[in-house]
């Protein structure tokens, strides 16, 4: 089974909640999930993949973008990521 990565973009103080948010329900997946957290300002390595990000967002795979991040969604979207 290929890994699920899980990439967040963290453009605001408010938003470290929804990195840990992440990270918390990824752990329940133990090593399937990969991810990765970006800090706006510091990395910018996303810049070349997705462009200017102005807004807290999630993105799996590469391409299903969630910027309404909640505990469902992330929990939907890793799931529905997993059974693919």
């Amino acid at each position: 089974m290929p890994k699920v990565k899980v990439e967040f973009i963290n453009t605001c103080p408010s938003c470290d909640g929804y990195g840990r948010l992440i990270q918390d329900v990824a752990a329940g997946y133990g090593e399937d999930v990969d991810v990765r957290i970006y800090f706006a300002g510091k990395d910018f390595d996303y810049l070349q993949k997705y462009g200017p990000v102005t807004r807290g967002t999630m993105i799996v795979n590469g391409s299903q973008r969630y910027e309404t991040i909640t505990r469902s969604t992330v929990e939907e979207a890793i799931a529905s990521a997993m059974s693919v």
